[in-house]
């Protein structure tokens, strides 16, 4: 029996956050080079012959601005489910306090 079988730790990661995790961290890598790819090809393709030469800064700030939301997003879910976590909390204590009482 090792020193973690009889101290657990009192930071527990969730299989659900580990998940979330790694499903962002994929999208972090697959997303903004897709969008480059596809973006050079399907959506400044047009403008660069028509307007502009330079199709790969444009398709490079489409990279960015995917990598960015993918980013954001992750903050959000984390801050909202981190919200969620302490009402939870706070209401089973509430809950126990109750029980206490009675």
């Amino acid at each position: 029996m090792g020193f973690y079988a009889t101290h657990p730790s009192p930071y527990r990661i969730s299989r659900a956050a580990l998940i979330k995790l790694l499903l962002f961290a994929a999208a972090l890598a697959v997303l903004p080079i897709a969008s480059f790819f596809l973006s050079s090809k399907y959506i400044w393709a047009w403008y660069v012959m028509h307007v502009s030469r330079c199709n790969a800064n444009y398709a490079a700030i489409t990279a960015i601005c995917i990598a960015n939301i993918v980013l954001v997003a992750y903050i959000v879910l984390s801050v909202l489910e981190d919200r969620q976590s302490l009402v939870k909390g706070a209401d089973e204590r509430r809950e126990t306090e109750l029980k206490k009482n009675r």
